[in-house]
């Protein structure tokens, strides 16, 4: 072999490497940490709601606690059905909470992703996971975020990896699930929320008034599909 085909067989055999390698490095992780609920500074990207912004009388609390086994978060609080004497909203019953992320500096991609994971260990409740992504459902002039929603049963005590697939996602407005053939856009994410109503759910989940807590270790997205 001339020294000329030497190189260029040299030549094409590192480029043939380059780009197996660049391939290989463009294929996405198998899962994505999306939040980490391990320190106060995490925190500091939720903020709570509950319906005593329109006149209930729930109420709920986030904060960070280490049981010996690492940090984590705790949402906790108080269903009450009961709604305050006088007030201007025009509401029957309150009976919710919940813990909303602010929004992303910009869209987060989970295109490559098809199923979202959290590490939560509950009381029995049935929690609602939700995924909100831009405004493309409802008209031009509404201001509110599109949301998925989907329900997550945390069972008693033990830790527990909840994963739902994004298909299950539901589309709703203002908690009420829209009834229109729909899919999620997974590749602009804005942010996501975990809430709690006093009553609906799965079956054999806790509900009612009454004191609720979940603790949350982290949120991912998942490949399960290759």
């Amino acid at each position: 072999m001339s020294r000329f085909r030497s190189i260029l067989q040299a030549s094409l055999s590192a480029t043939k490497k380059a780009l197996t390698w660049n391939s290989d490095d463009l294929v996405p992780p198998a899962e994505k940490l999306i939040f980490n609920f391990n320190s106060k500074d995490e925190l500091k990207r939720w903020h709570l709601y509950s319906d005593s912004e329109y006149g209930g009388l729930s109420s709920a609390s986030l904060e960070v606690r280490d049981a010996g086994n690492g940090p984590s978060g705790i949402f906790s609080g108080n269903l009450s059905l009961d709604v305050a004497e006088g007030t201007k909203w025009n509401i029957s019953r309150g009976g919710f909470c919940g813990m909303r992320s602010a929004k992303f500096e910009s869209y987060i991609d989970l295109e490559p992703y098809d199923t979202i994971a959290l590490k939560l260990r509950g009381d029995g409740r049935c929690y609602i996971s939700t995924i909100y992504t831009e405004n493309w459902v409802n008209s031009p002039g509404q201001q509110e975020d599109n949301s998925w929603q989907a329900f997550v049963f945390v069972p008693k005590d033990n830790w527990y990896i909840a994963k739902i697939p994004l298909v299950k996602y539901l589309p709703t407005w203002r908690g009420n699930v829209i009834d229109v053939d729909l899919e999620m856009n997974p590749s602009r994410i804005l942010g996501m929320s975990i809430s709690v109503n006093a009553e609906g759910g799965v079956p054999g989940a806790t509900t009612g008034p009454g004191d609720f807590k979940v603790e949350i270790d982290w949120i991912k997205a998942l490949r399960t599909i290759t």
